[in-house]
This record gives structure tokens, C-alpha cells and sequence, in this order.
């Protein structure tokens, strides 16, 4: 393959998303296909070829597989890629596909809210959960006769990194498998695999696909037996992408490192201008110099994302704070090209103070989010 194929790893990250998962071209032929909406296929005599049952393929979800596969390993063809109709369906695939009664999983304590209920249902069939947070590798001490690592860095939502290679070099050296959920930080953030994963997992719905439009999830993976095992699951539970939102994430990933560029340098300037408000505290983003996770993150990642923490003194602070934003939305989720920000205290999940704020930058002109920033933050003061 030459240097400038598709699947090189010698090309920018920005070729990459644009043409990723892109079929050779067919004269007269669309550059991407539109999605194809079909529940079965012509199927005489025998099965063969990849297309049977919408439930199992389409050709839609194969060109989106292709596309993040090469994002996520770009220049290998030994790992797989499959898409689900979230990023809580690709997750469940990967721990209930892997795991038996009588195993043990260790899970982040500090990582995404729904964990807690994913732990609860593990528990349910006789899995043993133990956790530890992300920070300071605290998840190594929980290793000792696990089945499967799970690994959330950066965390969502206070930003703690944790050495991956670190962790999945001690995880496999016990038989552990390794998975990493890589939504905040997204493929052209960091590359699980290549940092010894088995898996590499996260929502679509995030970053990757960036406008708050669709709902997804994928899981790329390096062991073909145990992908077959995430793809059987997929078939039993239906958790399927349906073949217009994988269409919109393959056209929406063209933009990726566009948006990812603005939206990670407009973020660390937010954060760099928060510093210097005394009624801020706990600010956390993992490009800041100063950041705890700094100097693990800058080994390991090649952008440090879109999203910025804080703590401001109350509830009724920042609650103040978030309607007096002209820029930024008061909603959930994170990634998109437009700036969002919410007290996530309010969803009862995470284990943070009732003042605390998860931001996410958007792609908006820096100067003018950081104008609106610091101008909601005067006039949210007492």
C-alpha cells in the first residue's frame, strides 16, 4: 500500500478523516454511498457473502467500521471494527461478552455514571466488580486475578489520566484483557491499541461524530476470538446502528480533525483563562502544564481534548453561572461543535461537589467563548 492509502499510518490525521473508509471509486459512482435501508437481501441457495440479515451486516455500518478501524490503527489489517447503536451498547457488549460468573472485573471508580448500574447488573450474574480510580494508576492494586481491565482515561467527567501501557502490560502479564474507553479522548487523541489494548471503546455519539445529532457506539479490537465473541453479542441483543446514523457518522468523521484542532485548542484556552479567577477551583484539563494528569497525558496523547472541569464555590453559583452563558447550552454530553456546559451534580451520578461544572468546548471563535466565559462568571458573582 502506498504511503498515501487509505489505511496508511505515514499520512496526516487529517487526509486520514476525510478519506477514511472511503470503497475504491466506481465511475459515476457517489465518493461515499448513501446508506442502504434494507432488513434482508437476495439470498438464493446456499449462505454466502457477507450480506444475509440487516440484523448481522449492511453495507452502511462495513464502510463506518473501515473508516474508524483506520482511525483507530491506522496501517493494520489485523483488527476489527464493529459499530452498535450506542456508546452504553458497545460498552455492554465488550463486559457481558467477555466475562462469565465466577470472573473478575475491574472497573474505574471515577469513571462515566452509568457504570454504576452496569456494575449492579454484573454483580446480578455473579461477577465480581472491584474498583479504583483512574489517577495515579490506583487500578493496578486491583488486578490480582481479574478477568478483564477497564479503563476510562481521561476520565469523564474530572479529566484523571492513568498510564495505559502501564496498566495493560500489568493486566496481561496476570491474563487480564484490556479495554479502554476511548471516547473523550477519540482516535486522533490517543490509540488504545497501540498502547496495548485489546480494546479500544467508545460513544460515537461524542466527539467523533460531533454534532449532538446521532446516537452510536463502536468497539475496535485486536483478538479475532474475542471479537467474534463482542459480534455474537451484538447479534443476540440487536443493539444495531441503524444505517442513516452510521451514514451521517462516516460523512460527519471527514471533519474530525478539523474539529478536533479547533475545539482542543480553543478548550485549553477557556481553561488557561480560568485559571486566573480566584472563585475557581479544581480546574482540570489534562493540556494544562500544571495538570496532575499532564505529564502522563503528554506521553501518551497527541491532543488532549475538548472538555474542561471546574468547581465554582456553589449550587446556586453555578447554577447562575450556566443561564447568564450566551455561547454555551446548558445540556448533557460533550464533543459537539457547539459548546454545551452543565452542573453535573444535578444527575445524582458522579461523585463530585453540587458546584461542580463539566464544559465542553465547541468550535465557536476563542476570543468570544472565553469573552463569554468570564463575563457569565462576573455576573453570576454575589
Amino acid at each position: 500500500m502506498s504511503d498515501t492509502g487509505k489505511g496508511s499510518d505515514r499520512v496526516g490525521d487529517g487526509t486520514r478523516a476525510v478519506r477514511a473508509g472511503l470503497p475504491e471509486p466506481v465511475k459515476h459512482e457517489p465518493t461515499l454511498p448513501g446508506p442502504v435501508f434494507a432488513a434482508h437481501f437476495h439470498l438464493p441457495g446456499e449462505v454466502t457473502g457477507p450480506y444475509a440479515y440487516g440484523r448481522d451486516d449492511n453495507p452502511t455500518w462495513t464502510l463506518l467500521e473501515r473508516a474508524i478501524g483506520e482511525l483507530e490503527a491506522p496501517g493494520r489489517d489485523d483488527v476489527e471494527t464493529l459499530v452498535f447503536a450506542s456508546g452504553m451498547a458497545a460498552i455492554s457488549s465488550v463486559l457481558f461478552s467477555q466475562l462469565r460468573a465466577g470472573d473478575a472485573v475491574v472497573l474505574p471508580s471515577d469513571g462515566y455514571q452509568a457504570l454504576p448500574l452496569v456494575r449492579a447488573q454484573l454483580e446480578a450474574y455473579g461477577i465480581e466488580v472491584r474498583t479504583a480510580p483512574t489517577g495515579g494508576d490506583a487500578q493496578l492494586e486491583a488486578l490480582d486475578g481479574a478477568r478483564l481491565l477497564w479503563i476510562e482515561s481521561p476520565s469523564n467527567p474530572g479529566l484523571d489520566v492513568c498510564d495505559i501501557r502501564r496498566l495493560a502490560g500489568a493486566a496481561h502479564a496476570q491474563g487480564a484483557l484490556v479495554a479502554v474507553d476511548n471516547t473523550l479522548a477519540t482516535p486522533l487523541g490517543q490509540r488504545p491499541l497501540e498502547l496495548g489494548a485489546d480494546f479500544s471503546v467508545a460513544s460515537g455519539t461524542k466527539q467523533l461524530t460531533g454534532h449532538g445529532d446521532l446516537l452510536l457506539g463502536y468497539v475496535t479490537g485486536r483478538d479475532a476470538e474475542a471479537m467474534a465473541a463482542v459480534r455474537r453479542w451484538r447479534k443476540i441483543v440487536g443493539a444495531i446502528s441503524g444505517p442513516m446514523e452510521a451514514w451521517l457518522a462516516h460523512r460527519s468523521i471527514a471533519t474530525l480533525q478539523l474539529r478536533v484542532d479547533r475545539q482542543n485548542a480553543t478548550a485549553l484556552a477557556v481553561a488557561e483563562a480560568l485559571r486566573q479567577r480566584p472563585e475557581i477551583s479544581g480546574l482540570r484539563h489534562p493540556g494544562l502544564p500544571d495538570d496532575p494528569a499532564h505529564k502522563v497525558a503528554a506521553r501518551q496523547m497527541r491532543r488532549y481534548g475538548c472538555v474542561v472541569s471546574f468547581t465554582l464555590p456553589t449550587r446556586a453559583r453555578a447554577e447562575r453561572f450556566l443561564e447568564a452563558l450566551h455561547l454555551v447550552e446548558d445540556a448533557t454530553s460533550f464533543g459537539g461543535v457547539r459548546s454545551t456546559a452543565e452542573r453535573r451534580g444535578r444527575w445524582g451520578g458522579d461523585p463530585v461537589p453540587e458546584g461542580f461544572i463539566r464544559m465542553s468546548v465547541g468550535a465557536e471563535d476563542p476570543e468570544d467563548l472565553v469573552a463569554d466565559v468570564l463575563r457569565a462568571l462576573d455576573e453570576s458573582a454575589e
